[in-house]
């Protein structure tokens, strides 16, 4: 070692107190540095990636002097320290130093890199320096979205019934759950091979659309988004958000165009509308109709994805669906549009068979306004039900907050039975619903509030056992009578969507027994047919007719 350096050494130490063992450590790593100087031949290409430590160019009197601590040792028990210690064993502080010592050097095995980790740590452990975690920094923008979004835990607000879960929002998702990864994404790449009449030769996905949603997954033939419409926030009542969806000033003219093209018919002005605008909502709605009606459903669904994609970029930054504190009018004409893509993208999940999926979509439409203007509460059930969501359907019908009880309408009362006869099967105690009502005696309220529906699921489903007729010839079923328009449409809203349902036997076995019950208790009293006609009267009387 030189003089120079041990008088430097010495005057630092005089002028301020520090940690012998960091300036032993230090003194060696300066001599290996005058070492590397004085031979060339181990001089090496500079690095490119030293040029991203900019913050390591300070000199080393500075770092030296940011050390301080209240021990004292002699110069001679220092050299001894250093002379214990081995050469690989640089403290993290000392990034510049380790960093120079490595250039030019060949890399050391796996076996001498582990064997200087574990000297490392150990020297770490006995200065008593801890180690800094390498911390992760990440780019948010306004708005999160793709895995970021997937990734939001739900808050504690989110609790209630209608908080979606994103796993199962996807359709992808839940078809990689059915058929696999491998089957799912050889579709993914046969829908994305160059020469598709859909897709823009030389444009890679992640060029275009490197946005992932909460909804849909934009393949990569889709224009990029023209950023025509955004999202306001009109007001805030108590923890409830108010939004609604406005165009971007520069394109306001076009819903006048498309107003105009609707009034006179035209297809083609319409057509013309994409061409320049090709994320135009109301647009983009029309022609998934008219894909719809020609029986090309794998473009409709693609017209009504790309409108969710265009509206879900348009969401503001408070907007956040797994959060729960939001509403979205439909008084408003502009939110109107992001109903109607909802609706009909839950139909076209139920059409694939992902019925966890439309699930979550008619939960997030129940969400969107509690006025319920789309009618989600007449099908939540029936996708609760072809997911096995048993449980859940029980809790929400516990706990949603309706004008009437939900076990009065029609599906509710006939799903709640199908529900608890599901649960009664598969629970393994059974006095987890010792203190709940019986699958048959729910059936059987049902039967007495809608006898109706009796005779219309025979029908529709059909049920051509001869018991059934002999039960239809029955008083109470044959001659039931809806009692108001309201409650015979909604009557024949369920039979339309749930008939499927009583195509399994065993909940054939159940009805079958519900009704040979409803027919028995009628003999010993008549009376009960006319309570529950009041019953039924008075949740469904002829002035509501929404």
């Amino acid at each position: 070692m030189s003089g120079r350096l041990v008088r430097r050494v010495l005057q630092e130490r005089e002028a301020s107190p520090q940690d012998p063992a960091e300036d032993a450590l230090v003194v060696v790593q300066e001599e290996e540095e005058e070492e590397e100087a004085g031979s060339p031949t181990r001089v090496a290409a500079r690095n490119p990636f030293d040029l991203l430590d900019d913050d390591d160019d300070e000199p080393e009197e500075d770092k030296e002097d940011e050390v301080h601590t209240d021990q004292t040792a002699s110069y001679t028990e220092q050299k001894q320290y250093v002379k214990k210690k081995p050469n690989g064993a640089v403290p993290e502080t000392n990034k510049k130093s380790k960093k120079k010592k490595k250039k030019g050097k060949a890399e050391p095995p796996a076996s001498a890199k582990s064997r200087d980790e574990k000297s490392l740590d150990s020297i770490l452990e006995d200065l008593a320096i801890e180690k800094r975690p390498m911390q992760k920094s990440v780019h948010q923008n306004d708005r999160a979205t793709g895995k970021e979004i997937e990734t939001i835990e739900m808050t504690a607000g989110t609790s209630s019934v209608l908080a979606i879960d994103p796993k199962h929002l996807k359709a992808e998702n839940e078809m990689r759950r059915i058929f696999g990864s491998k089957v799912v994404d050889s579709l993914e790449n046969q829908r994305n091979m160059p020469g598709t009449s859909r897709q823009v030769r030389g444009v890679r996905r992640a060029g275009l659309n490197p946005r992932r949603t909460l909804l849909v997954s934009p393949p990569g033939f889709w224009p990029a988004w023209d950023k025509s419409m955004s999202m306001d926030l009109v007001e805030t009542k108590g923890s409830l958000n108010y939004f609604r969806y406005v165009y971007d000033p520069s394109v306001s003219h076009v819903q006048e165009l498309f107003e105009a093209a609707k009034s006179a018919n035209d297809l083609n002005a319409i057509a013309a509308i994409l061409a320049k605008y090709p994320y135009h909502p109301d647009s983009l709605l029309t022609f998934a109709d008219l894909f719809k009606y020609s029986g090309e459903h794998q473009s409709s669904a693609d017209a009504v994805e790309k409108c969710l994609f265009a509206l879900e970029c348009a969401w503001h930054p408070l907007f956040n669906p797994l959060q729960g504190n939001y509403q979205l009018k439909y008084s408003h004409d502009l939110n109107k549009p992001f109903f109607t893509a909802l609706f009909c993208h839950m139909k076209n999940l139920d059409r694939r068979g992902c019925h966890r999926s439309a699930l979550e979509a008619c939960k997030f439409l129940l969400s969107l306004d509690s006025d319920d203007p789309k009618g989600a509460l007449f099908c939540i059930d029936y996708f609760a039900l072809r997911s096995q969501q048993y449980k859940w359907l029980e809790q929400f019908a516990e706990e949603y907050q309706c004008d009437n009880s939900l076990w009065l309408f029609p599906n509710f009362s006939f799903s709640l039975a199908i529900a608890r006869f599901y649960l009664e099967r598969d629970a393994e105690d059974v006095s987890d619903h010792a203190d709940k009502s019986t699958a048959v005696d729910l059936m059987k309220q049902a039967l007495m509030l809608h006898p109706l529906v009796l005779s219309k699921i025979v029908d529709k489903a059909p049920l051509k056992d001869s018991s059934w007729t002999q039960i239809l010839k029955n008083a109470f079923f044959g001659s039931a009578k809806p009692g108001s328009p309201s409650l015979e449409h909604v009557i024949n809203i369920y039979v339309e969507r749930h008939y499927i349902m009583w195509r399994f036997p065993e909940l054939q076995n159940l009805l079958k027994e519900a009704a040979l019950l409803v027919i028995e208790s009628l003999k010993h009293d008549s009376r009960e047919a006319q309570d529950w006609a009041c019953v039924m009267k008075e949740a469904f009387s002829s002035e509501k007719n929404e």
